[in-house]
């Protein structure tokens, strides 16, 4: 009967609260893409720059892989002092977030590309320009790839959090439910957000794997010429 009843909850949430509920997974989804957005502008670069200087890597690696211990609502209530309330402190700290996984994965993915590659490309006489394109990008971005499934499902599931300094989203509904001991508030709330990471990482892993078929279709037979011998 209990489930019954909270069942007919859910059901007249949906037909009375229908553009609420949307404007909060527009808030939510909105402030995860800048954030995520945000996050590969600092880390994609830094990440290719690290993976060239050993020295940089581990000075940067290391202050970014100690900022992924700190938990979520720490980062965000450190940010709020600062900034104030609002959008703007939940984005700066769910971008610091996001950045670790995307920084490290990158210098990982360009630092891993195979030697032998790199010399076959120079041999056919590939600018810097056109190999980073052609050929160390394509090699790297499953990897690569991989860090941003990852800051985006952390930061899809962090955003939650940013409801306690007025960011709004779908965190709203679920502290709302909390408060309000709304167990129909709290499974809208959760599985939207659950729904949106597991949409969030299908898209990502379909591109990942078309990433990797063109990966397997296009530098392979580039890596597999033989250069020209050059007379004695």
């Amino acid at each position: 009967m209990q489930n019954q009843n909270l069942f007919e909850q859910i059901i007249t949430y949906f037909s009375t609260h229908t553009e609420a509920w949307g404007e909060a997974v527009a808030q939510h989804l909105l402030m995860c893409f800048a954030a995520v957005a945000l996050a590969m502008l600092i880390g994609l670069p830094l990440g290719v720059f690290c993976s060239k200087n050993r020295i940089v890597k581990t000075f940067v690696t290391g202050i970014f892989s100690t900022l992924r211990i700190i938990p979520s609502l720490a980062v965000l209530l450190l940010c709020l002092p600062v900034f104030g309330p609002g959008a703007v402190p939940a984005l700066i700290a769910l971008s610091f977030l996001a950045i670790p996984p995307i920084l490290i994965n990158t210098t990982q993915a360009f630092a891993g590309v195979p030697a032998e590659v790199i010399e076959t490309a120079t041999g056919l006489g590939m600018s810097p320009a056109r190999m980073f394109f052609r050929v160390k990008a394509p090699l790297a971005m499953p990897l690569v790839l991989a860090g941003i499934k990852t800051a985006t499902a952390e930061i899809i599931a962090s955003a939650t959090l940013a409801a306690y300094i007025g960011a709004g989203g779908l965190g709203v509904m679920i502290f709302t439910g909390l408060g309000l001991q709304r167990a129909d508030l709290l499974i809208v709330g959760g599985l939207s957000v659950a729904i949106l990471s597991i949409l969030a990482d299908t898209l990502l892993g379909l591109l990942e794997k078309r990433l990797v078929r063109y990966r397997n279709t296009d530098i392979k037979p580039m890596t597999a010429r033989r250069l020209p011998h050059r007379a004695a």
